[in-house]
């Protein structure tokens, strides 16, 4: 498996990935050379860089800024028209039904009168 392709969802996987970035800190921080974790790690001086810049990248990725709450979900503006039509179609109905119901109360025989 390439190393763009790994996740370490294996436990193998995982703990290398924990040994690459624990080499990456130690030269950070000046405790080894560059020189020293590649070869520690095996690769060429060019590769632990390649390693170090992608895993310095991903992690201003994943310390930026996020926005709060879910995000949010596409309009779409035929489902919004529709939406505004029902909720018209809705208020015209219980209109009418009131409206039905005045009506059959109005024509009720008046019990009162017999």
């Amino acid at each position: 498996m390439s190393d763009q392709t790994a996740h370490p969802s294996d436990p193998s996987e995982h703990a290398l990935a924990r040994q690459r970035a624990h080499l990456i800190m130690q030269v950070r921080s000046g405790r080894i050379t560059a020189e020293a974790a590649a070869r520690s790690l095996g690769i060429s001086r060019k590769t632990y860089y390649k390693w170090e810049r992608r895993a310095l990248a991903a992690m201003v990725a994943a310390l930026g800024n996020r926005d709060q709450g879910r995000p949010l979900q596409p309009r779409d503006p035929e489902k919004a028209a529709l939406r505004r039509q029902l909720t018209e179609v809705q208020a015209k109905l219980t209109v009418l039904e009131q409206t039905e119901r005045l009506r059959q109360l109005l024509s009720a025989p008046d019990k009162k009168n017999r």
